[in-house]
């Protein structure tokens, strides 16, 4: 179904200049000339987003706003204005307005800010899905087990959940979970119907990520077209999530430190300090007090985020878990793809336990589903389960982390850097990730790692690689 859009506008032209735009689009767009029938068509059906001039012949866009706000906590409006009438617009949107178009109006910038503005309380929406779905479903499935060090993390995030400010530090290895425990922490506290937002430090460029935090004014730099709220503004009220935390530059750092200490920022190009209210819950697989002591991270900002640490247990450490867990995931992938699985034998239990799993629960979720996809039968045989060679697979987990000690923290081990074996790892593996993701076809695996397909079938010989082939050290 199309998403519906209110317009409400005293001028007849522009109403229909913007609907005919928008239903071109694909949405669903109706009407209104003044505040009556404005409130008239938002109660026959509220909008999925609604776009309110400031001036109306019976009322002004200010009052509408405080009205559909108040009726509908989450509906994104967007303001139009005259260019004069621009600091009433900023105050619209300290009441909630998601932004303002000036007049004359861009159809590019309307569509731009529309698609934005849905997009947001989709994501929203969603979280809020899955936080009414209740927290066992949500968030423990992936984190689930009864072992002593995983019931700590749960009676820790009881604790801190009550608290509603407090930050939170989340540390542990790639693939244990850290994601969903901030999900969690953020689900069980008091602004749990507030916006769950997060973003992935090392993912996003660095020049692009102080304006994805922060947000920008218009014409802050050369692409900077219309004014944009950064992920703290749209978070206000509710948890920012900040994975990969060790990834900030030193700059941001210094941002979120403000951030931290007075709970105001400016936009990059703004004068203006804007006030919010945001739990900051931040997550890393680095070792942040040796990023201090190298100078990589502020010894200031470390402290802050630290108030509440709750490290992240390996697979390895909860041994206990692994078979709860596969089985939960057996279970949950056999519903989901039709299969008649029940059970894990005796003998893939074994096997599932004597592996080091350096990829963590993420790794155990993948085999799990990989194996109910691929296979057959009523019982999980240990034939079926498709691992890496173990003791390979943790000689793997301890060259990555020699690898990540090096080019993040600077620190070279005394007994030396094992340089050619660990080159030749990172390229099997690389080559490995590629060809699973490509379902081993060599034109697209070639694709993937942007080479020639002669380079790749050389390669994959000299490592002898074969569709079996597991990632080793």
């Amino acid at each position: 179904m199309p998403a519906s859009i209110l317009i409400v506008d005293d001028q007849e032209s522009l109403r229909h200049f913007v609907e005919r735009a928008l239903t071109d689009e694909g949405y669903s767009v109706r009407t209104a000339g003044d505040g009556a029938k404005a409130v008239q068509e938002f109660q026959s059906e509220i909008p999925d987003l609604a776009l309110l001039d400031l001036r109306l012949p019976d009322t002004t866009g200010i009052d509408l706003l405080a009205r559909f706000k108040a009726e509908v906590p989450e509906l994104p409006v967007i303001m139009m204005t005259a260019f004069g009438e621009i600091e009433t617009a900023v105050e619209a949107m300290k009441l909630g307005a998601f932004d303002f178009l000036t007049k004359p109006v861009n159809l590019e910038q309307v569509k731009l800010i529309v698609e934005k503005a849905l997009e947001s309380v989709r994501m929203w929406r969603e979280l809020e899905h899955h936080r009414r779905q209740g927290r066992d479903q949500f968030s423990r499935d992936f984190v689930r087990g009864s072992s002593p060090k995983i019931q700590q993390v749960y009676d820790t995030i009881d604790k801190v959940a009550g608290s509603d400010s407090t930050t939170v530090l989340i540390t542990g290895e790639s693939g244990t979970g850290k994601q969903i425990i901030a999900n969690l922490i953020h689900a069980q506290s008091p602004r749990g119907k507030k916006p769950f937002l997060e973003v992935n430090c090392a993912a996003i460029p660095r020049e692009l990520l102080e304006s994805e935090l922060f947000g920008h004014e218009r014409g802050a730099f050369t692409d900077a077209r219309t004014q944009k709220q950064g992920l703290l503004e749209l978070a206000d009220g509710g948890t920012l999530f900040l994975d990969e935390v060790g990834e900030l530059p030193l700059n941001l750092q210094v941002k979120l430190l403000t951030v931290l200490e007075s709970m105001t920022f400016r936009r990059v190009g703004g004068t203006r300090d804007i006030k919010v209210d945001v739990r900051i819950v931040s997550a890393t697989n680095q070792d942040l007090e040796q990023m201090v002591a190298n100078g990589g991270f502020r010894e200031d900002l470390y402290y802050r985020l630290m108030v509440v640490p709750i490290r992240m247990p390996s697979l390895r450490e909860r041994r206990e878990d692994v078979v709860l867990l596969a089985s939960h995931f057996i279970h949950d992938f056999s519903k989901t793809f039709h299969k008649r699985f029940q059970r894990l034998s005796e003998e893939a239990k074994r096997k599932l336990l004597e592996y080091p799993w350096p990829g963590n629960i993420r790794e155990l979720r993948n085999v799990c589903e990989r194996t109910v996809l691929l296979e057959d039968g009523d019982i999980v045989e240990a034939d079926q389960l498709r691992l890496g060679n173990p003791d390979a697979a943790a000689r793997s987990g301890g060259l990555l982390q020699s690898l990540q000690r090096i080019m993040v923290e600077g620190i070279v081990d005394p007994e030396g850097v094992p340089f050619e074996k660990l080159i030749a790892d990172i390229e099997r593996g690389l080559i490995i990730r590629a060809a699973e993701t490509a379902g081993w076809n060599q034109s697209r695996t070639a694709e993937i790692l942007g080479i020639k397909r002669d380079k790749l079938r050389y390669r994959m010989k000299i490592h002898d690689l074969h569709e079996s082939a597991t990632i080793e050290a």
